[in-house]
Protein backbone atom coordinates (compact mmCIF):
# COMPACT_ATOMS: atom_id res chain seq x y z
CA UNK A 1 0.00 0.00 0.00
CA UNK A 2 1.50 3.57 -1.10
CA UNK A 3 2.23 6.26 1.66
CA UNK A 4 -0.39 8.42 -0.53
CA UNK A 5 -2.70 5.82 0.01
CA UNK A 6 -2.30 5.57 3.72
CA UNK A 7 -2.70 9.03 4.35
CA UNK A 8 -5.87 9.45 2.38
CA UNK A 9 -7.13 6.19 4.94
CA UNK A 10 -6.07 8.16 7.95
CA UNK A 11 -8.03 11.38 6.71
CA UNK A 12 -10.83 9.97 6.10
CA UNK A 13 -10.92 7.98 9.78
CA UNK A 14 -9.86 11.48 11.50
CA UNK A 15 -13.01 13.14 9.76
CA UNK A 16 -15.34 10.07 10.85
CA UNK A 17 -13.86 10.65 14.31
CA UNK A 18 -14.47 14.13 14.50
CA UNK A 19 -18.01 13.37 12.95
CA UNK A 20 -18.92 11.58 15.78
CA UNK A 21 -17.41 13.66 18.24
CA UNK A 22 -19.52 16.46 17.18
CA UNK A 23 -22.66 14.42 17.13
CA UNK A 24 -21.94 13.12 20.81
CA UNK A 25 -21.72 16.29 22.11
CA UNK A 26 -24.68 17.63 20.20
CA UNK A 27 -26.45 14.84 21.59
CA UNK A 28 -25.24 15.42 25.56
CA UNK A 29 -26.42 18.75 24.76
CA UNK A 30 -29.45 18.34 23.91
CA UNK A 31 -30.13 15.53 26.45
CA UNK A 32 -28.99 18.07 29.33
CA UNK A 33 -31.19 20.82 29.00
CA UNK A 34 -32.48 21.87 31.99
CA UNK A 35 -36.21 22.02 33.34
CA UNK A 36 -37.16 26.17 33.39
CA UNK A 37 -38.96 27.01 36.30
CA UNK A 38 -38.34 23.52 38.33
CA UNK A 39 -40.56 23.26 41.41
CA UNK A 40 -42.99 25.89 40.35
CA UNK A 41 -45.98 23.41 38.90
CA UNK A 42 -48.94 23.66 36.90
CA UNK A 43 -50.83 26.90 36.74
CA UNK A 44 -52.75 28.02 40.06
CA UNK A 45 -53.55 31.28 40.35
CA UNK A 46 -57.84 30.97 39.86
CA UNK A 47 -57.83 34.13 37.83
CA UNK A 48 -56.51 32.21 35.15
CA UNK A 49 -59.11 31.03 33.07
CA UNK A 50 -59.47 28.18 29.82
CA UNK A 51 -61.25 29.13 27.27
CA UNK A 52 -62.41 26.87 24.48
CA UNK A 53 -62.68 28.77 21.10
CA UNK A 54 -65.31 27.94 18.42
CA UNK A 55 -62.69 26.80 16.53
CA UNK A 56 -61.23 24.10 18.91
CA UNK A 57 -58.21 26.18 20.47
CA UNK A 58 -58.34 26.10 24.09
CA UNK A 59 -56.85 29.55 25.44
CA UNK A 60 -55.15 29.29 28.54
CA UNK A 61 -55.07 32.78 30.55
CA UNK A 62 -55.97 35.81 32.28
CA UNK A 63 -58.07 37.84 30.35
CA UNK A 64 -55.70 41.06 30.28
CA UNK A 65 -52.01 39.07 29.17
CA UNK A 66 -49.93 41.21 27.40
CA UNK A 67 -49.16 37.91 25.17
CA UNK A 68 -50.98 35.50 23.50
CA UNK A 69 -48.63 32.67 21.32
CA UNK A 70 -50.00 29.64 19.42
CA UNK A 71 -48.94 26.08 20.44
CA UNK A 72 -49.73 23.25 18.22
CA UNK A 73 -48.71 19.87 19.73
CA UNK A 74 -50.31 16.34 19.21
CA UNK A 75 -50.82 14.21 22.72
CA UNK A 76 -48.76 11.37 21.30
CA UNK A 77 -45.62 13.38 20.00
CA UNK A 78 -42.64 12.89 22.69
CA UNK A 79 -40.93 15.69 21.67
CA UNK A 80 -44.11 17.72 22.58
CA UNK A 81 -43.53 15.88 26.02
CA UNK A 82 -40.24 17.24 26.67
CA UNK A 83 -41.39 20.84 25.73
CA UNK A 84 -43.91 20.65 28.45
CA UNK A 85 -41.07 19.24 30.66
CA UNK A 86 -38.55 21.92 30.16
CA UNK A 87 -40.56 24.82 29.50
CA UNK A 88 -43.95 24.03 31.00
CA UNK A 89 -43.45 25.00 34.77
CA UNK A 90 -41.84 28.30 33.28
CA UNK A 91 -45.00 29.01 31.00
CA UNK A 92 -47.25 28.37 33.38
CA UNK A 93 -45.62 30.86 36.25
CA UNK A 94 -45.87 33.70 33.09
CA UNK A 95 -49.68 32.94 32.69
CA UNK A 96 -49.91 33.12 36.35
CA UNK A 97 -48.30 36.34 36.17
CA UNK A 98 -50.25 37.76 32.93
CA UNK A 99 -47.31 37.98 31.05
CA UNK A 100 -48.73 35.25 28.44
CA UNK A 101 -51.58 33.49 27.66
CA UNK A 102 -51.11 30.17 25.54
CA UNK A 103 -53.41 29.34 22.71
CA UNK A 104 -53.29 25.29 22.25
CA UNK A 105 -53.80 24.11 19.07
CA UNK A 106 -54.18 20.20 19.31
CA UNK A 107 -53.89 18.03 16.31
CA UNK A 108 -53.80 14.25 15.61
CA UNK A 109 -51.49 13.30 12.88
CA UNK A 110 -50.05 10.76 15.04
CA UNK A 111 -53.45 8.75 15.30
CA UNK A 112 -51.84 5.81 13.75
CA UNK A 113 -49.08 5.45 16.41
CA UNK A 114 -51.79 4.61 19.07
CA UNK A 115 -52.53 0.95 19.52
CA UNK A 116 -56.08 2.03 19.78
CA UNK A 117 -55.71 4.21 16.52
CA UNK A 118 -57.22 6.70 17.85
CA UNK A 119 -55.89 8.52 21.19
CA UNK A 120 -54.60 11.67 19.84
CA UNK A 121 -58.16 12.42 18.76
CA UNK A 122 -59.66 11.32 21.79
CA UNK A 123 -57.07 13.18 24.01
CA UNK A 124 -58.03 15.83 21.99
CA UNK A 125 -61.60 15.56 22.92
CA UNK A 126 -60.43 15.32 26.64
CA UNK A 127 -58.79 18.74 26.52
CA UNK A 128 -61.83 19.98 25.05
CA UNK A 129 -64.11 18.58 28.12
CA UNK A 130 -61.93 19.89 30.55
CA UNK A 131 -61.30 23.53 28.89
CA UNK A 132 -65.02 23.97 28.38
CA UNK A 133 -65.48 24.17 32.27
CA UNK A 134 -63.19 27.31 31.97
CA UNK A 135 -61.39 26.19 35.20
CA UNK A 136 -57.51 27.60 34.41
CA UNK A 137 -55.81 25.62 36.71
CA UNK A 138 -57.83 22.35 36.08
CA UNK A 139 -57.03 22.48 32.79
CA UNK A 140 -53.41 22.94 33.15
CA UNK A 141 -52.94 20.51 35.87
CA UNK A 142 -54.52 17.93 32.89
CA UNK A 143 -52.74 19.34 29.99
CA UNK A 144 -49.47 19.18 32.18
CA UNK A 145 -50.11 15.11 32.89
CA UNK A 146 -51.20 14.11 29.82
CA UNK A 147 -48.27 15.31 27.89
CA UNK A 148 -45.71 14.22 30.86
CA UNK A 149 -46.31 11.51 33.36
CA UNK A 150 -49.06 10.15 31.41
CA UNK A 151 -48.42 10.63 28.00
CA UNK A 152 -48.36 7.34 25.84
CA UNK A 153 -45.44 5.52 24.02
CA UNK A 154 -45.85 6.24 19.99
CA UNK A 155 -45.97 2.73 18.25
CA UNK A 156 -48.57 0.70 21.25
CA UNK A 157 -49.47 3.07 23.70
CA UNK A 158 -52.85 4.43 24.39
CA UNK A 159 -55.10 5.78 27.30
CA UNK A 160 -58.93 4.22 27.77
CA UNK A 161 -61.39 6.87 27.96
CA UNK A 162 -61.99 6.66 31.56
CA UNK A 163 -58.68 6.53 32.01
CA UNK A 164 -58.53 9.95 30.72
CA UNK A 165 -61.33 10.87 32.59
CA UNK A 166 -59.06 9.54 35.68
CA UNK A 167 -56.51 11.97 34.87
CA UNK A 168 -59.05 14.82 34.91
CA UNK A 169 -60.65 14.25 38.62
CA UNK A 170 -57.10 14.00 39.61
CA UNK A 171 -56.88 17.48 38.14
CA UNK A 172 -59.78 18.66 39.74
CA UNK A 173 -61.91 18.54 36.73
CA UNK A 174 -65.83 18.69 37.22
CA UNK A 175 -68.02 15.44 36.78
CA UNK A 176 -69.41 16.77 33.85
CA UNK A 177 -65.87 16.99 32.62
CA UNK A 178 -65.24 13.73 33.22
CA UNK A 179 -68.49 12.32 31.97
CA UNK A 180 -67.94 14.18 28.55
CA UNK A 181 -64.25 12.20 28.45
CA UNK A 182 -65.76 8.90 29.43
CA UNK A 183 -68.89 9.14 26.75
CA UNK A 184 -66.69 10.20 24.20
CA UNK A 185 -69.13 13.26 23.53
CA UNK A 186 -66.81 15.61 22.16
CA UNK A 187 -64.59 13.33 19.78
CA UNK A 188 -66.33 13.89 16.59
CA UNK A 189 -66.00 18.08 16.94
CA UNK A 190 -62.31 17.08 18.26
CA UNK A 191 -61.41 15.17 14.55
CA UNK A 192 -62.79 18.25 13.17
CA UNK A 193 -60.93 20.55 14.75
CA UNK A 194 -57.47 18.59 14.97
CA UNK A 195 -57.74 18.69 11.50
CA UNK A 196 -57.99 22.68 10.97
CA UNK A 197 -55.11 22.95 13.56
CA UNK A 198 -53.15 20.78 11.15
CA UNK A 199 -54.09 23.03 8.15
CA UNK A 200 -53.12 26.18 10.41
CA UNK A 201 -49.78 25.14 11.20
CA UNK A 202 -49.24 24.03 7.97
CA UNK A 203 -50.06 27.53 6.54
CA UNK A 204 -48.09 29.12 9.52
CA UNK A 205 -44.66 26.98 9.40
CA UNK A 206 -45.45 25.09 5.71
CA UNK A 207 -45.71 21.26 7.38
CA UNK A 208 -47.38 20.07 9.85
CA UNK A 209 -44.73 19.47 12.62
CA UNK A 210 -45.15 19.16 16.34
CA UNK A 211 -44.34 20.69 18.79
CA UNK A 212 -44.14 23.96 16.98
CA UNK A 213 -44.76 27.26 19.14
CA UNK A 214 -45.61 30.94 17.02
CA UNK A 215 -45.75 34.20 18.20
CA UNK A 216 -48.03 36.35 15.71
CA UNK A 217 -46.60 35.23 12.37
CA UNK A 218 -43.12 34.18 13.57
CA UNK A 219 -42.00 30.67 14.58
CA UNK A 220 -40.11 30.62 17.77
CA UNK A 221 -36.84 28.09 18.27
CA UNK A 222 -37.88 26.03 21.03
CA UNK A 223 -34.44 24.63 21.34
CA UNK A 224 -33.41 28.06 22.99
CA UNK A 225 -33.03 27.58 26.25
CA UNK A 226 -34.43 31.44 27.15
CA UNK A 227 -37.17 31.38 24.68
CA UNK A 228 -39.79 31.68 27.00
CA UNK A 229 -38.08 34.63 28.96
CA UNK A 230 -37.19 36.08 25.65
CA UNK A 231 -41.30 36.35 24.44
CA UNK A 232 -42.30 37.12 27.70
CA UNK A 233 -39.83 38.96 30.51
Amino acid sequence: MSSRTTYALGGVALLVIVLIVVLVVRWNSDHTLKVQGDGYGPVHDPAVSALLDSDGAIVLGKPNAAKTIDVYEDPMCPNCGSLEHLYGQQIAQKIDEGKLAVRYRLVNFLDPKSAGKDYSTRAVAANECVADAGDGPAYAKFHTALFTAKQPSEDGGDLSNDQLAAIAKDAGASTEAQQCITKGQRVDSARNHAQAAMAAVKAAVGQVRTPTVVDGTTEIDVNDAGWVGKIAP
